[in-house]
């Protein structure tokens, strides 16, 4: 039997089309739409400052289809500004809170953002510094910065903004600026979602209105969303995982928990002082959330947790969090189909609940694998190259790139992922792990190459591999490097190097020199053997005495 499967559930028959529907929805409704740091955000005070922030936005020049990067922690303004692109057909560019200067330059120089909004004084993470260090032909584009602040009229850390570059105040377009009339639609395209693949640059992946709104109240029923449902935001909102969870709640009508980086102590205490009721979140962050306290159940409130797993030394994170009265299940997200595409249940084994994969949350989607040599569809149980027919939650494009997109969408909309899994006869599929050589570090899918090629920058570098293994109870980048004629191996240089450039979880922790990669001479190509490299790794790793 052929491993295309597809699911008849009713969809949900009112749910509006466009984010700033729904937003007006649920002001109209009434009611608390987040608690930031335990202060009450009105559903009716996001509709406010998102229509007020739009106007300044129109003030500033940004038309619909232009790019406005966001590079906030979790905070209601990165809501507002979203709410804000949204309701004048802007395109909010989400960008990785993590991002040093080379990757910044790199987003924002590829995306022609029109203005970037960022908070200058932010005390845990030094935005201004790492702006600072993007090259001035990297913001060419930029007509302007927009500074957030809290705690008074000019944003401390403003001052060291690049020069030439116009600064506005937060406070002061809101203080300012005529709400604007909404003009964006459900066909807009809204938001972009960073991704790495097998190439050196990010892509870029653009959703519209429509499918983010779609997917959220697909969520709202099969999470289990209901009028009692709180969740505690763990994803940062720069990623498609965090997104997607706050829309759901705004689909529920429900409140989020946030905090503005991910703080196990302060995300215990939210959680026992709120009631939580749902939460999804990487492995680590369950583990070092269960650290918070000894007493069983750990969190009782907890009545749906989902996760995704990063971490390979927390392959047993389902059955500890079982021991310790709390159930997790795993899913399948990316930012192609959206974070929450699938989920398993909590009624089911431990052993199913820890698989990536699940059924579908939405009634309209479709799974096969493919046998990525000959083409052919796989029957069940066989395991192939995920496929994925996904109308409610499918991006749009990847901007700005109709060749990759060309390769990825095909055969009336089917999207190729580069995952590896199967499906099974009772209507789910198996994430088991991606084809390609991507990385995954930090909770990022890393592409291997844009550190490769970093780490050859460094003179005496010859080439570059990089692989992951697993240090302590993370899993870390490790290079292996060959070297030019005469030249010797400065380890701390390269790690140096990489450092100044690519956010610290893609900086190798080891490099090693040697004669030659192993490869294998093939039909078509030489290949390195990724395998081997990573054996490798492990064992020297082994063989090293404790730090």
């Amino acid at each position: 039997m052929a491993s295309t499967i597809s699911f008849e559930r009713p969809v949900h028959p009112d749910r509006p089309a466009a984010l700033t529907d729904l937003l007006a929805q649920r002001a109209a409704q009434g009611g608390v739409a987040l608690f930031d740091r335990d202060r009450p955000v009105t559903y009716a005070d996001l509709l406010d400052e998102s229509a007020r922030l739009a106007g300044g936005l129109l003030a500033l020049g940004v038309r619909p289809g232009d790019r406005v990067a966001i590079w906030l922690p979790n905070v209601p303004a990165w809501l507002t500004c979203f709410f804000a692109c949204a309701r004048i057909g802007a395109i909010a560019l989400a960008v990785n809170t993590r991002f040093r200067s080379g990757e910044l330059a790199d987003i924002l120089k590829r995306s022609g953002a029109k203005l970037l909004v960022t908070w200058p004084g932010f005390d845990r993470i030094d935005f201004a510094d790492v702006l600072a260090g993007c090259p001035a032909e990297a913001l060419s584009a930029l007509e302007g910065i927009v500074a957030y602040g809290e705690g008074g009229p000019a944003p401390s850390g403003s001052s060291a903004l690049p020069a030439g570059i116009p600064v506005h105040a937060y406070d002061d377009l809101l203080r300012t600026a005529a709400p604007a009339p909404v003009t964006g639609s459900a066909a807009d395209g809204c938001a972009i979602f960073t991704t790495s693949g097998t190439t050196k640059a990010p892509k870029f992946v653009l959703h519209d209105q429509r499918t983010l709104v779609f997917h959220a109240f697909d969520v709202v029923v099969a999470f289990d969303l209901d009028p009692q449902s709180t969740m505690l935001l763990a994803p940062p909102l720069c990623g498609v995982f965090g997104v997607c969870c706050a829309l759901a709640m705004f689909a529920a009508g429900r409140p989020l928990l946030m905090m503005p980086t991910w703080d196990a102590a302060a995300a215990a205490r939210m959680i026992d002082a709120h009631g939580a009721t749902h939460m999804n979140a990487t492995d680590d962050a369950i583990a070092q959330l269960l650290a918070q306290n000894t007493r069983t159940p750990a969190f009782p409130t907890l009545r749906f947790v989902a996760y995704a797993a990063f971490n390979p030394a927390l392959g047993d994170i389902v059955e500890t969090s079982e021991a310790r009265g709390l159930k997790v299940v795993g899913l399948y997200g990316i930012s192609e189909i959206q974070a929450l595409f699938a989920r398993n249940y909590p009624h089911e084994p431990t052993a199913q609940r820890k698989l990536g994969g699940g059924i579908p949350v939405s009634p309209l989607a479709r799974v096969r694998a493919r046998d990525p040599e000959t083409g052919r569809v796989l029957p069940h149980g066989e395991a192939g190259e995920l496929e994925f027919f996904a109308p409610g939650s499918r991006m749009v494009e990847y901007f700005g790139n109709p060749a990759a997109t060309a390769e990825a969408l095909f055969d009336g909309g089917w999207y190729r992922s580069g995952d590896l899994g199967y499906t099974c006869a009772d209507g789910r599929f198996v994430f088991l792990t991606r084809i390609g050589d991507s990385l995954r570090l930090g909770g990022f899918l890393v592409s291997p190459q844009e550190i490769e090629d970093c780490v050859q920058e460094v003179a005496g570098i010859d080439g570059c591999q990089v692989v992951a293994a697993t240090l302590g109870t993370a899993l870390r980048p490790i290079a292996f490097v060959t070297l030019k004629p005469g030249a010797t191996l400065d380890e701390a240089t390269v790690i140096a190097h990489v450092g100044a450039r690519l956010a610290r979880f893609k900086v190798p922790v080891r490099v090693f020199a040697i004669d030659a990669f192993p490869v294998t001479e093939g039909t078509n190509a030489t290949k390195i053997q990724k395998h081997r490299l990573r054996d490798l790794a492990q064992a020297r790793l082994a063989a090293e005495p404790p730090a």
